[in-house]
């Protein structure tokens, strides 16, 4: 499977986990896309900097070949699953009373 379909079933698999495993729906809260704005110019400057600098390379051939901030496209999406399922994850195990002191 190519970088793009990897990429495309990480968003897939990521929303599968907020959606319907976990039941934190936060693909439908303002909050998280909120969040999201804030984080993905920092997941922009960081792809820039690891691909300008030749730090990270991509088969062109394995990509669609678009980029942004001279990263592939398929970064902000693997970006955007990681994100998401680790969000998922924080308010899932937060419902749930993990990490929670106790007030006693």
């Amino acid at each position: 499977m190519s970088y793009t379909g990897l990429a495309f079933t990480a968003v897939a698999i990521a929303a599968v986990i907020d959606l319907f495993l976990l039941h934190t729906r936060l693909l439908m809260r303002k909050a998280f896309w909120t969040s999201y704005a804030i984080i993905l110019p920092f997941q922009l400057l960081t792809n820039w900097w690891l691909t300008s600098r030749f730090i990270v390379s991509y088969n062109p051939n394995e990509i669609i070949g678009k980029r942004l901030a001279a990263a592939p496209l398929e970064d902000l999406l693997f970006g955007f699953s990681l994100i998401l399922a680790t969000l998922a994850l924080w308010v899932a195990l937060g419902q749930r009373g993990f990490g929670a002191k106790n007030s006693r």
